[in-house]
């Protein structure tokens, strides 16, 4: 059997897709915040919240009302948008122009109850979501078996990431953005309803980390505390890849993905702690992150 640094091919390779596809959440979930921040300057602690909220949705939609996978993709990112909806409009549009920890410390707050709640409904023991019938099984590469779900997960990733970075880099609606939240009085003298496309702001935000957690159900038990232990690491790829940065987020997410992969296979008792390692030594170096702009 072919090796690769002492380890068999196979055994190497599935560790490597299994940080790809670690790193696929990363990248959607801090996109999601990248957007958020970037845009409205609040640091939503409640993002991994709805990630949470946004796996819920398709396991009670598919237990309760036997809607498939496909329709789940569709309804968690509208619900948990509409969530977002209102949670900007009564709560963080008054903290717009006050302090960044004033919006951490809410989110954070409202992060909380959410799993309060679903720990009080649910429990702490989690739920199993099936694999859609279409993507079941695996694909022999010769070198590996590569889960079909798992190449899906990565591909559907790839895809919404790439088209959020294009919709807000590389559009004219993206540039309206950037220049509402930069000088909303201006914007407002064009007729461009400023309040408005905050809002929608915060809601797609809360749908990408919706689209996260439909896409997550079927490898991870759905669980209230699924977000709560994933967003502490998707923070610090957020810091890495530079607060506010939509690219930076996007790459470093993939990249740190595939690091965490390959230290289980050669040094696993550090796999835990490489994401935060590496953040420290990032921002020694250069503090705004990789792809952060330097005041």
């Amino acid at each position: 059997m072919t090796e690769i640094f002492g380890i068999p091919i196979q055994a190497f390779m599935g560790q490597l897709m299994l940080g790809l596809v670690n790193g696929s959440f990363y990248a959607m979930l801090s996109l999601g915040l990248a957007v958020i921040f970037g845009l409205l300057g609040i640091v939503n602690f409640a993002h991994g919240a709805l990630y949470m909220i946004g796996a819920y949705v398709a396991w009670f939609s598919l237990e309760k009302f036997g809607l498939n996978y496909w329709f789940a993709l569709v309804l968690a990112p509208l619900m948990v948008g509409a969530l977002g909806v209102v949670i900007e409009r009564t709560l963080l549009r008054h903290l717009y122009k006050l302090d960044p920890i004033y919006g951490l410390l809410l989110t954070f707050g409202l992060a909380l109850i959410a799993e309060g709640l679903f720990r009080e409904q649910f429990g702490v023991s989690g739920q199993s979501y099936p694999v859609p019938d279409i993507l079941q099984g695996a694909t022999n590469l010769g070198f590996m078996v590569l889960p079909n779900y798992r190449a899906w997960v990565v591909l559907a990733s790839l895809l919404i990431c790439l088209g959020t970075w294009i919709l807000i880099e590389k559009t004219s609606l993206g540039a309206t953005l950037r220049a509402g939240t930069e000088n909303p009085k201006l914007v407002q003298a064009f007729g461009i309803n400023v309040p408005l496309m905050v809002m929608f702001t915060y809601a797609g935000g809360a749908a990408l980390a919706a689209v996260a957690g439909v896409l997550a159900a079927p490898i991870i038990q759905v669980t209230p505390l699924m977000g709560s232990n994933l967003i502490i690491v998707v923070f610090a790829v957020v810091v890495i890849g530079g607060m506010g940065s939509i690219l930076g987020s996007i790459l470093t997410g993939l990249a740190l993905g595939l690091i965490e992969g390959l230290t289980k296979v050669f040094y696993p008792e550090a796999s835990s702690i490489v994401v935060f390692v590496i953040m420290a030594i990032v921002l020694m170096i250069r503090p705004a992150g990789l792809f952060g702009k330097e005041k």
